[in-house]
């Protein structure tokens, strides 16, 4: 009994050094890989044709820096107040289509409705805009690195250029609501 006690003792005590030794070393090659290549846009899945990432995947498309304007709304088919204001987005999208503003419809449907409703309302509703879905359920590890004004309700909508940025957590009343917000964005 004390052999089998020893040994799974000194078994878990290499494989903790082993574990910890390792650790640095990893975090040191991912950085030097972020340095070298841009941060990836890695799938984890695609339904009838809609990309799926978790945040991971999702997270360069809320940090590109360039000179484009960027309208990132998160939103579900099953919240109402989102789905009163996707014309406003898709007006936004053939409003600015010659330039350089990039409207970004982040669903947060569950990927067991993706097919179901997801793509049906897409295709009922002629969405134009480009479409992900956000499948992440550690929403607590997240919401904060979008902002840290979000408390998790949709709809709610990032807007950035460079570094400036704003974040809304309400719903847009109109085109000119969004819109009055864009303008400045455009100016710059």
């Amino acid at each position: 009994m004390k052999k089998v006690f020893f040994y799974s003792s000194f078994f878990l005590f290499l494989f903790a050094c082993s574990s910890t030794s390792n650790q640095p070393l990893e975090k040191e090659t991912i950085a030097k890989e972020e340095k070298a290549s841009p941060p990836s846009r890695q799938k984890i899945a695609t339904i009838g044709g809609i990309p799926v990432y978790d945040f991971n995947g999702l997270e360069p498309f809320l940090h590109l820096d360039n000179d484009t304007t960027y309208i990132v709304n998160f939103w579900a088919t099953w919240c109402k107040p989102c789905v009163e204001e996707l014309p406003y987005f898709e007006e936004a999208h053939k409003a600015y289509k010659n330039e350089k503003v990039k409207v970004l419809l982040v669903s947060m449907d569950f990927r067991k409705q993706i097919e179901k409703k997801l793509i049906p309302f897409i295709s009922k509703n002629n969405l134009q805009s480009e479409v992900v879905v956000l499948s992440d359920p550690d929403a607590n590890s997240w919401i904060d690195k979008v902002s840290p004004e979000w408390g998790g309700a949709i709809p709610a909508t990032l807007i950035y250029k460079r570094s400036k940025r704003d974040f809304y957590t309400r719903s847009f009343e109109n085109f000119d609501d969004l819109n009055s917000i864009i303008q400045p964005y455009l100016k710059k």
